[in-house]
């Protein structure tokens, strides 16, 4: 194994990043080191060129090519300490796409169309607090603080925790099914045997439940995460309240929400409309 792919690990863990980044940068590191033939470290300017050069494919998606050229920049920058080698690196531009969004009724289908109860609570969790998938899921029961009102995060993205809110009727819900299922502690949604679910099975069971639920929409965990937003966005809650609900550190994150309220966007008069007479037909 290179050495400078498990410093990489290493530093990678330092920095905080997500274990799912972590396991992607390395990857990114080892089929680097499989096209090289030798150690990382020995690369040079020329071969790192040629290396971009086929990563950028007209086919690869500018998502997909970012978070690659983000890997090699940071082993690079981070790691070997040399940036100079990697000067020539530009991202490439991305376009935020408009998130899939359900509406509360289609949300009210989908949740009552989730026939096991831990996958139905980790949906209302998912929804009811705006948590990624994977905070859901790793979620103790010391985290539920029913007296405060919050859910404690303790390692969201990038491993920073956050408190989210806990509403009392998700609080009472929440309540209810420990009472029916009684999980082995310390997880809130771990089996009898003390396993957590895995995300490729949450994200069947949606997807399911939204079939039943005759819902056309692309339906994934995350989209609850989306709906959780928009919907406080559309009710009035300050785009500063939703993003350090949701955990964003930037505004502009939580900002790309308020696209897609339709409530909003049917409730805003046109200029037209405020003209003090009617025009002639």
């Amino acid at each position: 194994m290179d050495k400078s792919i498990e410093q990489l690990s290493q530093d990678l863990a330092r920095a905080g990043y997500s274990e799912t980044t972590r396991v992607r940068y390395r990857k990114e590191a080892e089929k680097l080191s499989s096209f090289l033939g030798k150690p990382i470290v020995e690369a040079t300017r020329d071969e790192l060129r040629e290396y971009v050069q086929a990563l950028t494919e007209p086919e690869a998606s500018a998502s997909r090519l970012n978070n690659r050229l983000c890997a090699l920049l940071f082993l690079f920058r981070r790691t070997l300490g040399k940036p100079e080698l990697v000067t020539f690196i530009k991202l490439p531009r991305r376009y935020s796409k408009l998130p899939v969004v359900l509406s509360q009724k289609e949300v009210d289908m989908l949740l009552n169309a989730i026939q096991r109860p831990r996958y139905q609570a980790l949906a209302m969790v998912m929804y009811g607090a705006g948590l990624r998938i994977a905070e859901a899921i790793a979620l103790t029961v010391d985290d539920i603080d029913g007296a405060r009102g919050v859910i404690c995060v303790k390692h969201g993205k990038g491993d920073k925790p956050r408190e989210a809110k806990l509403s009392e009727s998700l609080y009472q819900w929440l309540r209810q099914y420990w009472s029916r299922s009684r999980p082995p502690l310390p997880y809130l949604f771990a089996n009898q045997n003390g396993k957590l679910p895995r995300t490729s099975t949450v994200q069947r069971a949606i997807a399911l439940a939204a079939k039943r639920a005759f819902i056309k929409k692309r339906v994934t965990p995350h989209v609850l995460r989306h709906c959780f937003a928009t919907h406080l966005l559309e009710e009035g809650t300050d785009v500063r309240v939703v993003g350090a609900l949701l955990g964003h550190a930037s505004i502009k994150t939580t900002a790309r929400y308020a696209r897609v309220t339709e409530k909003l966007v049917r409730q805003t008069p046109s200029p037209l409309d405020l003209l003090p007479q009617p025009r002639r037909r």
